[in-house]
């Protein structure tokens, strides 16, 4: 019998082999395709089914691709041929909230934006704040270790995760973290597992770490500067006087040009950089005083509001970047970060690589933790050599400013070349054992993250 076979017989009614469906799971946001089709997709509603769908792959030696909702941005939940798509999408529970620990136990196809929804009504929130909020699911963002809008006061994911249920690729299910603040009880397996891309397990249960809705007022600052260098020098003036903005977002000229044409607002006449920042908590219109006078030392030009509705739209300015590049063409979106220092220096890599490259390269930026995001346009569904060629050597001049490779959006396929680059070939080989310690047959998620190995690599490991 073959795995197809199998599955269907164990799960009935939750296996798809349509054409037109497996097609969907070619892809992620990132654009990229997958070679081929999957031989199937499985729509688990427990964790016994997807153990029984990890157990019945195992012993098929089937490569199995666990996605949410599909929205991660380098190709890292993408089917082909010959693998099976386990869809969590449908595993949606909230299983508790406890205001007395500040936690909350959910499944991971719960939305991000949904989660915090029925969170608000107890008072409390889950930090993490992905610009995908409302369309990506809880365990996605555990599972590429999410950040965004504000990471850089509240932090990325794993630091708003106690514990997790994994499931292993032979259907065997462990508990690693605590429900405790502490716990240092051996190595800290739960913290692998996020950000691990589906490489390692299959996250069926989250414990996570809730704080209390910020109350009081928030104070808003749009500012617009001339040169986006000026507003990287502002943001790095802004850390080095030890402020501490709940957001603090860039957008360069190329991305008001951009916006500009989406949404049909010009922002253009007002500057050619885009300077974002939100207050919150306790002393927030004094912190965001403080704030304008560094911001207009820096020659920026400044507007300042507590209005909620004022607020809204000066935020959506930043939430509208994606779809409007989108609206430009065929997009590869990265995330180099680097000290918030050398942010600056950053901005004028990608200018030069315009020019080098002949490629248009708007670039947003997390400002407060120096994650840049540099969008390659292009026309056709292939990325062009001269774009991998721009993207590489932008990858390099991170590294060489004391960077990294990825800020949130992971490795997947996209930047799997580059990643022993940053990791010497000494980690890149320790974090290839561990895979393999996890998961021998390398069926879970293969070829992501790390470069095609031939499996299985080992004969028998036990854990």
């Amino acid at each position: 019998m073959d795995v197809v076979h199998d599955l269907s017989a164990a799960l009935p009614g939750l296996v798809q082999t349509d054409p037109s469906v497996l097609q969907m799971y070619r892809a992620d946001r990132s654009g990229h395709l997958a070679l081929g089709t999957a031989l199937a997709v499985v729509h688990a509603r427990t964790v016994a089914d997807v153990q029984t769908v990890c157990r019945i792959a195992h012993e098929h030696r089937t490569p199995v691709v666990t996605r949410g909702a599909g929205t991660g941005l380098s190709g890292g939940a993408i089917a082909g041929a010959g693998e099976v798509v386990l869809s969590t999408a449908s595993m949606t529970r909230i299983l508790e909230v406890s205001p007395d620990n500040r936690l909350a136990v959910v499944e991971p196809g719960i939305l991000n934006g949904d989660l915090n929804r029925e969170l608000a009504k107890q008072g409390m929130w889950w930090p993490p704040d992905p610009a995908s909020k409302d369309i990506s699911t809880v365990g996605g963002n555990i599972a590429m270790n999410s950040g965004g809008l504000l990471c850089a006061k509240y932090g990325v994911t794993r630091e708003a995760v106690l514990a997790l249920k994994v499931v292993l690729a032979d259907g065997r299910l462990i508990s690693v973290g605590h429900r405790t603040v502490k716990g240092v009880t051996g190595y800290d397996l739960c913290a692998l597992m996020v950000g691990s891309e589906g490489t390692l397990g299959v996250i069926v249960e989250a414990t996570l770490k809730l704080r209390s809705v910020v109350s009081g007022t928030v104070a808003t600052i749009a500012a617009y500067f001339d040169s986006v260098g000026d507003a990287a020098a502002a943001s790095a003036a802004i850390t080095a006087a030890g402020l501490q903005p709940a957001m603090m977002e860039l957008l360069d000229r190329r991305t008001l040009e951009c916006v500009s044409r989406y949404t049909g607002v010009d922002l253009l006449s007002r500057g050619n950089a885009y300077f974002l920042l939100q207050c919150d908590g306790p002393g927030a219109e004094s912190e965001a005083s403080e704030m304008a006078g560094i911001i207009r030392d820096a020659g920026g030009r400044v507007e300042i509001t507590t209005d909620p509705e004022t607020a809204q739209a000066l935020v959506d300015v930043r939430r509208q970047v994606f779809p409007s590049l989108e609206a430009m063409g065929t997009l590869l979106v990265e995330d180099i970060a680097v000290p918030r220092s050398q942010m600056t220096e950053a901005f004028a890599k990608i200018r030069d690589l315009e020019s080098k490259y002949g490629v248009m390269i708007p670039t947003t930026c997390h400002a407060g933790d120096g994650n840049l995001h540099p969008s390659f346009v292009f026309s056709g569904e292939s990325v062009p050599d001269s774009i991998w060629a721009a993207a590489g050597e932008l990858f390099a001049h991170a590294l060489a400013l004391g960077g990294t490779l990825s800020g949130e959006h992971g490795i997947g396929l996209l930047k799997r070349r580059w990643l022993g680059d940053e990791l010497g070939a000494v980690q890149l080989e320790l974090q290839r054992q561990i895979k393999t310690v996890f998961d021998p047959y390398n069926l879970l998620n293969p070829g992501k993250v790390f470069d095609p190995v031939p499996a299985p690599l080992v004969d028998s490991v036990t854990l």
